[in-house]
């Protein structure tokens, strides 16, 4: 019968948040704990405790969200070193999977556990413990009262006996294990020892099953996951080659294998790293996003711009590397039955532009988060995904309500607005107007010009906890008799114009 080994980090969530050793930190979710690190443990920290209680005890515990597929994200770099070692892991949940034993490969089930051990080590995962015996429950709880950086073995046939002394609260149903306790069981072997018919009759189904576990009878088999394809594509030049269009037109081939494999998976790319090699060593590596997904004349047209950034090359290139780091279903980049995606026409006629002028030389703009105009326009270059340093989708008070103006000059200009006797109108700390504004120019080098309406201020703290950032500025609304209108702002006593009505 084949043997089980479980692997276990333990309090993955801490170890996926990369927090350091001698830091007391806790993840926390729901307003308890989900999972603390060693020296927040040394406090007092314990997990399930509230997040007020957690601090109590440690004044300078570093608190973080809860994220689960961060963490997932994090342990899929474990699956793929324990699948170098042995193929067919079994993901159970972040930090916990199963294998098969590779016993006979190694030479024994715990030397197969340190080989793991030692290879996870090496990812930056301390603290790993292993667990083997017959079944997948019994190997888990062996696991988990393993050592650290040590196994448990549970002998063959003695999965029962090992588990007989294990609390009643090793079984994952809190429903039933308060029931079980409540009728005085309060082991596995006490558990075990009713008749299996009676168990059934009383817990059903379920309570069947996890009174087979309790036995050391685990019909459980280890359901594991495919080992995902290698797609990265690979182009070695013999002999190395110096200059860009020569390096890029053989880089096509190349490139319709790479989106052909993937389309025969099913998938496209929208995120691919690109990697240079010169002179036996990585002289380039860049990560593009494409708004779309990559085809093959877009891999070449990245690769041409990657190497046409001044000092990329140094040395003649040997080879050019492909690598997918986002892919996504071909069917969710489909064009829809009655069309409607962007013109390919258009797509080629600005990527030629771009390989004439420079890639950063055509943009595209699109809107993001921010308080004042000019900083919620995001310029990213033609054929990238645009990623937005701040989401409009969140609150941002003190911004300005619609209607937006039109034109937002690059940089305010320096403007200036004067009472109707000539003196200077300002606004005190308070937020009140100084006077009434009577006569204004929106650049130095423009006119005077008389106010016929005007709104505002509108006080802004922009980023008041940051001594170095913080701004104090109040936002006005102003019209010319022309007709012309303009937001502007008053900033320590000067005057600026962001925007223009038109």
């Amino acid at each position: 019968m084949a043997r089980t080994m479980v692997l276990w980090a333990p309090d993955w969530p801490i170890v996926a948040v990369d927090v350091p050793a001698s830091v007391p930190a806790a993840v926390i979710d729901k307003g308890q704990v989900l999972a603390c690190s060693q020296a927040a443990r040394s406090e007092g920290v314990r997990r399930g405790m509230r997040r007020r209680d957690a601090q109590s005890r440690c004044p300078g515990l570093v608190l973080h969200d809860h994220h689960p597929d961060a963490d997932a994200r994090a342990f899929e770099a474990v699956l793929t070193a324990i699948e170098e070692l042995s193929p067919g892991v079994a993901p159970l949940r972040p930090g916990l999977c199963a294998i098969a034993v590779p016993s006979r490969f190694y030479g024994g089930e715990a030397e197969a556990a340190a080989v793991i051990a030692e290879r996870l080590v090496g990812l930056g995962v301390w603290d790993v413990r292993a667990g083997v015996a017959d079944g997948l429950f019994a190997a888990e709880q062996a696991a988990r009262r393993a050592l650290a950086q040590d196994s448990l073995v549970v002998p063959a046939g003695g999965s029962g006996e090992f588990l007989h002394d294990l609390p009643i609260d090793a079984l994952d149903d809190a429903d039933l294990v308060g029931l079980l306790r409540r009728m005085g069981l309060r082991t596995l072997g006490d558990f075990a020892s009713l008749p299996p018919s009676d168990v059934h009759t009383r817990f059903g189904t379920h309570g069947a099953l996890l009174h087979r576990l309790a036995r050391g009878q685990d019909p459980h088999p280890i359901s594991r996951r495919q080992v995902p394809p290698e797609f990265d594509a690979t182009l070695v030049l013999e002999p190395p080659l110096d200059l860009v269009d020569p390096i890029a037109f053989s880089l096509r081939t190349t490139a319709e294998a790479f989106v052909t494999d993937l389309a025969g998976h099913g998938l496209v790319c929208t995120t691919v790293l690109i990697e240079v090699d010169a002179d036996g060593s990585l002289a380039s590596s860049r990560r593009w996003m494409h708004p779309r997904w990559f085809g093959p004349t877009d891999l070449v047209d990245r690769l041409r711009w990657q190497l046409s950034v001044q000092g990329a090359i140094r040395a003649p290139v040997d080879a050019v590397r492909l690598i997918p780091e986002v892919t996504e279903p071909l069917g969710d980049h489909a064009d829809s039955l009655f069309g409607g995606g962007p013109d390919e026409r258009v797509e080629r006629g600005v990527a030629r532009v771009q390989s004439i002028v420079g890639h950063e030389s055509v943009v595209s703009v699109t809107v993001q988060g921010g308080r004042g105009p000019g900083e919620r326009h995001l310029l990213t270059p033609w054929g990238e995904r645009p990623v937005a340093s701040r989401p409009a989708a969140l609150p941002w008070p003190g911004s300005l309500p619609a209607p937006a103006p039109a034109t937002v000059y690059p940089s305010p200009q320096q403007a200036m607005v004067v009472g109707a006797e000539g003196q200077p109108i300002g606004v005190s700390g308070r937020g009140v107007v100084t006077g009434e504004p009577a006569r204004f120019r929106v650049a130095a080098d423009q006119g005077w010009q008389p106010v016929a309406a005007w709104a505002g201020p509108w006080p802004v703290d922009d980023q008041w906890w940051d001594e170095a950032a913080a701004r104090r500025i109040a936002r006005f609304q102003v019209v010319g008799v022309d007709g012309s209108a303009f937001l502007m702002i008053v900033e320590a006593g000067q005057w600026w114009t962001e925007a223009r009505y038109d």
